[in-house]
């Protein structure tokens, strides 16, 4: 078993429904382990947009990475994701951002996520359920995330209770 880092975002649609059926999606990869809150966002880069929701959930999981990967595309196709413009919208955004302390780097599958440390998005709700204070490389999370923290990000919801199933009410 191994633990990963999902970023989860939508700005299309439900945003709300769609993180919720999302992390739904995310625990029929194994168990889920932690859910941050939901935070809002301004997009970065792409076209003009509305605003993101973005959050991080940790799954404890069977799965090789390329394999949790594949079930991740899997969840966002069956919420209508499409992948057209660079940065555009989206309907469910679903990135791989660590494997537990592995570092990989093959075509279609780079862990940490090779942006992870450059998006504030990423990092704040990152930061409040992965359980290391470290990436794979021995970088710094927090430092990583006082590094951008100029990118604005605002709390939308509070964190969730596994054991409670309250992300249920996403």
């Amino acid at each position: 078993m191994a633990w990963a880092a999902v970023g989860l975002g939508s700005n299309v649609g439900d945003r709300r429904d769609r993180m919720r059926r999302a992390v739904t999606g995310l625990s029929s990869l194994g168990s889920l382990v932690a859910v941050s809150a939901l935070y809002e966002t301004a997009p970065i880069g792409g076209p003009d947009q509305d605003p993101y929701l973005n959050a991080a959930a940790v799954v404890d999981t069977a799965l090789p990475p390329r394999e949790l990967l594949q079930g991740l595309l899997g969840i966002e196709l069956a919420q209508g994701r499409e992948r057209g413009e660079k940065w555009g919208p989206r309907t469910i955004d679903l990135d791989l951002l660590i494997y537990d302390d592995v570092q990989i780097r093959e075509p279609g599958l780079r862990v940490p996520h090779p942006r992870l440390t450059a998006r504030r998005f990423v990092l704040y709700p990152l930061l409040t359920v992965w359980p290391r204070p470290e990436l794979p490389d021995g970088s710094s999370l927090a430092d990583a995330a006082a590094a951008v923290a100029d990118q604005d990000i605002s709390a939308v919801t509070r964190g969730y209770d596994i054991e409670a199933e309250d992300w249920r009410d996403l």
